[in-house]
Order: C-alpha cells, then structure tokens, then sequence
C-alpha cells in the first residue's frame, strides 16, 4: 500500500495521458512514475507529455505507456542512503526506492525532500552541542560547531530535521562553547527546543546530568556532528524488544592495509605474509536510544564520557545492545576530511 504521498506521484499502465497531467499538476514535481500490479516499470514527465501532445494532436486519451520512459533510474531499499549522491551524478530531480518486490516505498528529490510518511516515533531527541570542536579549526574559531553550514542550513538543523520526519521533535541540547550563538539562532526557528546550560565541560556523558528528573521516557540521544541513514523507527523497536538500558548505533567498517603484512615466528623467522589483508570491526557512532534510567546510573564526577557510562552499566548487569548499520549510512563531520565527504554526501559539493 502507498502512502498518501507516494500516490500523488504514481500512475498505472493502464492510466491515459490525461491522468499524467493531473497528478503532475497536482504534485509540482514535473513527474510521476508508472506501475504495472504495483511493480515499477517507467516513468513520465512532464516534457514528456508535452511532446506526445504536439506530435498526436493534444489527443488526453492516449496510454501512458506509448509515452513512458521504460529506463528509469531506482535504487533499493539498502542502496537508499545514496540516493542524493546519485541524483547528481544522474542529473535527475527524483528517484524511487524500491523494495525486493520493486514496489516503490519512497521517492527522494533533488531538493531533500521526499514522500515516504515516517512512523510517528513521538520519542525526545538530545543532542549534545557543547563541545569546543577542536578537530574542525579554525572554523570553531568563529562558530561552534552545530552552526557550521552545510549548504543552505546548519549541521544541527540537518539532525532536527532528519529525527522531524519520525515525529521526534521534542529537542533537549546541551549547550556550552558559544552557547549564546546557538540559542539566539535556534530561537529565530519554529522548532521546540529545551536548552541546558553546562557550568563546566562535562563531556558525552556529564552533559547529560543535567536532564536526569526532565525525561521519564526512551530518548535518542545524537552528537552533533553526525548524521544516520537509517531507520529510526527500526533502530527504536530494536531497542525496546531487547529490553535494552542503551543500545549504541554502530557502524561497519572494513579497514584494508595497503601493504603486504609479514609475521614471524617465534625465532624471528619468517611466517607468511599475507598481501593487503581487511579488518572488519565495528565504531561507534555517536547516536544512541536511552532509558531514564540511564541517567541515574551517571557517577558524580565533573568529566566523563558515555561510553565510560556504559561500562560502568555493564558492569552492573544491565543490558546493552548494538544496532547495526553499514558505513556508508554513517556521515560524520567532526573532522575537515570528513566534513567534505558529507558534504559530497548530501550533494553539496
């Protein structure tokens, strides 16, 4: 079944010319694509229909598949994280994605935006934005880091609005390097936002402290230079069917060395070498999913990281998961080098 949205961007083979029109005025897209039992199987737009008018005497009655562009580009499902990056090498303003059966679950433009209806998650959303951003200098010489443009918006408005489009925009940030930039901002934008000011660098996990007694419910909690490809609403229902106290969000990621590896033995000898050997390991992302309680498990100290509170929840028993998700849904700018490769990423450069 299509969501609302998708339907207002699809037509059927069986549909004339004058349907096309229709929905193509309707969606201001300039597009629809063309299904056959609910698989795709073309495209049309509206340049299209403008040429098949000339041509045949502005005749609405005709197919739409006399018209259709049987080549049209998709991605699946798991290739959806670089649809922005495809559309741009293609140089088209949308495309579907497409699940096993090539039922169309989501189209994505050229703009950002895209038709796929989320689940309304309705979970808080945290985001850590106090941190000095050392590794991105000298640009947080003047500007912390969540305002840092990417394009047209900042980083920070990126996270919002990405956690928006599952219903999680009820925003709690933690704010201390430049804090007043960052408020007077945020204010100047329709969002929902609760600000809490650190005293001290408190970092990933001391930041936190400070909403312990404000959240009586599962939350994400999301650093502020990252951005995740995933479902969220997957990612949550992992979460709550492990009954976990925190999941982590991982990325895959497969190092290869670009030499010949030698080993010895115990005599200094020679081993074997093994030529340009892959590690696979898993790295943490920066996003987690939370339960009150983990809050309360926070020691009373002035620094200390996340992954510190964690071991110490380990420690006591209480369960930790790991969510799971490829490298290339992972774009994170806490570095330049990597700042530029989101950049490419979200089609900005």
């Amino acid at each position: 079944m299509y969501s609302l949205h998708n339907q207002d961007f699809i037509i059927t083979d069986q549909d004339t010319i004058r349907t096309a029109m229709l929905k193509i005025d309707h969606n201001s897209k300039g597009i629809v694509y063309v299904v056959k039992g609910n698989i795709l199987i073309g495209s049309i737009t509206d340049g299209d229909i403008r040429r098949c008018l000339i041509s045949n005497g502005n005749d609405l009655t005709i197919n739409v598949m006399s018209v259709a562009n049987k080549s049209v580009h998709f991605l699946s499902e798991n290739e959806a994280y670089k649809a922005r990056e495809e559309l741009k090498r293609w140089q088209i303003s949308s495309i579907p994605i497409v699940d096993t059966k090539g039922e169309i679950q989501n189209i994505v433009f050229i703009d950002g935006s895209q038709t796929k209806k989320a689940e309304n998650l309705n979970v808080p959303l945290v985001i850590m934005a106090g941190g000095k951003g050392t590794r991105l200098k000298p640009y947080t010489d003047i500007l912390p880091k969540p305002l840092i443009p990417m394009g047209n918006m900042t980083i920070i408005e990126y996270i919002m609005d990405r956690f928006a489009e599952y219903g999680c925009d009820d925003v709690h940030i933690i704010v201390n390097y430049k804090k007043e930039l960052i408020k007077a901002f945020l204010r100047e934008t329709d969002r929902r936002i609760s600000f809490y000011d650190e005293e001290y660098f408190g970092g990933t996990g001391g930041g936190l402290r400070l909403l312990k007694g404000t959240l009586n419910q599962t939350f994400f909690m999301t650093n502020c230079d990252i951005l995740i490809e995933e479902d969220y609403g997957k990612i949550l229902q992992y979460h709550r069917e492990r009954q976990n106290l925190a999941t982590m969000v991982c990325a895959q990621k497969q190092l290869t060395v670009p030499y010949g590896v030698v080993k010895l033995d115990q005599n200094g000898d020679l081993l074997h070498i093994e030529e340009k050997p892959s590690h696979t390991y898993l790295t943490n992302t920066g996003l987690y999913v939370l339960e009150p309680e983990f809050i309360q498990q926070i020691p009373q100290r002035d620094f200390i990281h996340i992954t510190d509170i964690i071991e110490i929840c380990q420690k006591e028993k209480y369960k930790i998961g790991v969510y799971v998700i490829p490298e290339e849904k992972w774009m994170d700018m806490g570095e330049l080098e990597e700042m530029e490769k989101m950049k490419h990423k979200l089609g900005l450069s």
